[in-house]
């Protein structure tokens, strides 16, 4: 069997990326249809004069409109919210919507999201992965009530707490926290970073009654909280700047002390 190898280009140094209105910039974009059997993963290339503000958004838009309307990339909000224009651009994954052409070009290479199921070229199902992962961490306030009374005034809570909390809802599942994890490359079913932030969102939230026994039957191994190197990539990448790292060292405290306990 003969198999394909593609090589990404490393992002150019801050020296070579500026580039100027009217310049040319070519993208470079990593071309497969996993629903053809004759399709190969290549590079096409593709130049676009450069504009005032572009954002890959924007520059892959006008391929699509006065170049190839196959070309397949994902986007809803072009402002940095849904996170489903999550993609790797010299090497690094990030946002499309959120990344200035003059500041990546002139030579830009752009590839999906490794680890997600590949629908075609730019595009991956985050979805289904995000779904299952929210089902299997169970990723809902868990209350004890017997009849929920919709009438009834919410408990105040502590402004600073609700601030912690609100910080972690930040996250707009892109998946390019998953895309720069090394433990996820090798272990198919770990929950990532994401799934490590969702944990301590919960586990902060005092309206969840679950304890950390039942937070460690959840995480306690090596597809969770155990599974995690350390690397940090999560947070280098992460188009929010989400404090993954503290939480990644919070939930690995909790549950080692209730492994031990």
């Amino acid at each position: 069997m003969t198999q394909t190898v593609i090589t990404i280009t490393p992002a150019p140094s801050p020296s070579q990326q500026r580039v100027t209105t009217g310049q040319t910039i070519r993208l470079h974009v990593l071309r497969h249809n996993p629903a053809d059997p004759a399709s190969v993963p290549h590079l096409q290339t593709f130049e676009v004069e450069q504009s005032d503000g572009m954002t890959l958004f924007m520059a892959l838009g006008e391929i699509r409109e006065k170049q190839d309307p196959s070309l397949q990339f994902d986007f809803v909000c072009r402002a940095g919210i849904c996170g489903s224009c999550a993609m790797v651009v010299n090497g690094r994954p990030t946002l499309a919507c959120r990344t200035l052409t003059r500041d990546v070009g002139p030579e830009i290479t752009l590839a999906p999201l490794p680890f997600f199921e590949l629908i075609g070229d730019l595009s991956v199902n985050t979805g289904s992965w995000m779904r299952s992962l929210s089902e299997r961490l169970e990723a809902w306030c868990h209350v004890e009530e017997e009849k929920l009374d919709l009438g009834r005034i919410e408990a105040p809570m502590d402004p600073d707490l609700a601030d912690r909390i609100f910080e972690l809802d930040r996250c707009i599942e892109c998946g390019c926290c998953v895309a720069a994890c090394g433990t996820a490359r090798m272990r198919k079913d770990f929950v990532g970073a994401i799934g490590i932030n969702k944990i301590a969102r919960f586990r902060l939230d005092p309206r969840d009654t679950r304890s950390d026994a039942d937070f460690y039957e959840l995480i306690g191994d090596d597809d969770g909280i155990f599974g995690c190197m350390s690397l940090l990539g999560c947070e280098d990448v992460c188009p929010k700047n989400l404090p993954l790292q503290t939480q990644i060292a919070f939930i690995r405290r909790k549950m080692v002390r209730e492994g031990m306990s």
